[in-house]
């Protein structure tokens, strides 16, 4: 990592199906940094969330908080110790948003004490990139991969999320954030989309929050 970039850690963002583990992947290996990446997939509860999830949305969430937890603490130790840039396809306080999706009344106050409890140990990103996506594409994405247990999302599920992000980020103080409205951005297949993104994030930002459109 040149010693002229200047971020540590950055966080790429966005909601189901927006993008942000490929490209979490393609700029790992342009800045050749460690990554982090949500082991969603390794977690039992989703697939029966999805089909049930008044019963499941609290051990899903407190599942999903231990792991984040635990995987950010350690990536962001190694990445110290060896120098390197840490780009993450999350950020912690997803736990937190999605639970303001998912849970209710007494579950949600204490999914709350427990996320505050453990938050404090991590530090933030130095930038938050949130990829924004309509509803639309967020769900023609989430139909080409394919998987079978997200193919009941509802659209209005979806909805609930990308509020919750945009509420959020848009509070956020003292904090380098950018929205990228990426309804028009291919940066898998296309050179200048990507070319674009890596420019924006070689460069030093206010802390402040940021909406770009391309």
């Amino acid at each position: 990592m040149s010693n002229s970039f200047p971020y540590k850690f950055i966080s790429i963002e966005g909601n189901i199906g927006a993008g942000k583990t490929s490209l979490a992947k393609i700029l790992a290996t342009k800045f050749n940094a460690s990554l982090v990446l949500e082991e969603f997939a390794e977690n039992t509860f989703l697939p029966q969330f999805y089909e049930q999830p008044e019963r499941f949305a609290f051990p899903l969430e407190m599942s999903f908080l231990a792991e984040r937890f635990q995987q950010i603490k350690s990536e962001q130790k190694k990445a110290e110790e060896n120098g390197q840039l840490l780009i993450g396809d999350y950020i912690f306080e997803k736990s937190l948003l999605f639970a303001r999706v998912n849970l209710k009344g007494a579950e949600l106050d204490l999914f709350s004490k427990f996320y505050k409890l453990i938050s404090a140990d991590l530090y933030q990103p130095d930038l938050i990139l949130y990829l924004n996506k309509s509803t639309d594409l967020l769900l023609k994405n989430i139909a080409l991969r394919g998987r079978d247990y997200e193919k009941s999302i509802p659209a209005n599920y979806l909805n609930q999320v990308s509020k919750q992000y945009t509420n959020y980020l848009q509070s956020l103080n003292n904090q380098k954030v950018i929205i990228l409205e990426s309804d028009h951005l291919d940066f898998v297949n296309e050179h200048k989309d990507l070319s674009f993104i890596l420019e924006l994030l070689k460069e030093e930002h206010p802390n402040e929050v940021l909406n770009i459109c391309p």
